[in-house]
């Protein structure tokens, strides 16, 4: 049985849990296409670090021998589940922890409000302090989804001092009230209401570019804007049109709508040219040690307890 680990950029896998006994292969890029399908040839379990990969049906249908995919997390929106169940492979999945996105975007948040970035640069170049930051004690933080993470969002940002407000297409009366969050008529009245905005929401067809121009036009001048959840939530060039017209707008940004970020990509042009005020990360929300040993250990189980017959966290 040969194993095939996808995309483990941070070297983990192996160092995380023990493949003792297994035939493993980990490949530490990201392929797509015809280039994925070759390089999957040899191998009957694939694992997949989630949304990685898109492991669609041109990829499945072209991998004769493979018979098992493991993915961490619980889900995995990259799989073409249909294709898999028609060629009999099993799909299944991990464990995944539940407040690192939060710790990243309360992070990111910190880090603009009170300039990090550019006070880092500015004393590695020789100098001292280049400006002043700005206390979220006072401020108003607006959640743009108000599920799992955004509650964890609403706390975090109570107990700096802010007032929190929320809005998304489901949001009832009833779930502010049981957070204690003023809830917003709309996404425009959300941006207008809050000095900073955070988006928490699941990419589907009704969020995706859900964030774009007449959002950013609401905004307050000097707005922050951060979005850890999924690139396409966001519409790229409204974002910069944005910043562009803001000169006091900062955004964060740890999702992109391709991963890892191409070289070309405008946004890298773009964080360059802001002077700080647009922080780009490459998607840490869950890369954390906990998490990945979590992540691995559980794919290792999966294995051996799929070739062994007994259940595994069969997902689809």
């Amino acid at each position: 049985m040969k194993i095939a680990v996808l995309d483990d950029y941070a070297g983990a896998a192996l160092r995380l849990a023990d493949w003792g006994g297994l035939d493993v292969t980990v490949f530490a890029d990201t392929q797509a296409g015809p280039a994925l399908a070759a390089r999957l040839q040899p191998y009957d379990v694939v694992c997949l670090m989630r949304e990685r990969t898109a492991f669609g049906a041109e990829v499945i249908g072209a991998l004769p021998r493979l018979k098992l995919i493991v993915t961490t997390g619980p889900r995995n929106a990259a799989i073409d589940m249909a294709a898999a169940q028609a060629r009999g492979i099993t799909v299944c999945g991990t464990e995944s922890r539940k407040t690192t996105t939060s710790e990243l975007a309360l992070l990111m948040i910190l880090a603009l409000n009170r300039r990090l970035l550019p006070e880092v640069a500015t004393l590695r170049a020789g100098g001292w302090q280049a400006g002043l930051g700005r206390d979220l004690a006072g401020l108003t933080l607006g959640l743009i989804g108000l599920g799992n993470i955004g509650a964890q969002m609403a706390a975090l940002g109570r107990a700096l001092g802010m007032e929190v407000c929320a809005w998304s297409q489901n949001l009832t009366a009833a779930r502010c009230a049981e957070l204690g969050v003023s809830q917003c008529e709309s996404l425009p009245a959300l941006m207008a209401a809050s000095d900073v905005s955070s988006v928490h929401l699941v990419l589907s067809e009704r969020t995706r570019g859900l964030v774009g121009a007449e959002a950013f036009a609401a905004a307050r001048p000097g707005h922050v804007f951060v979005n850890t959840s999924r690139g396409p939530i966001v519409q790229t060039g409204a974002l910069l049109d944005w910043l562009a017209g803001d000169g006091a707008a900062m955004a964060g940004l740890d999702v992109f709508d391709a991963e890892p970020l191409p070289q070309d990509d405008p946004l890298r042009a773009a964080a360059a040219e802001l002077d700080g005020r647009l922080l780009l990360t490459p998607h840490l929300g869950y890369t954390t040690e906990a998490t990945f040993r979590l992540f691995y250990t559980q794919t290792v189980e999966a294995v051996r307890a799929w070739a062994a017959g007994a259940p595994v966290r069969v997902i689809g």
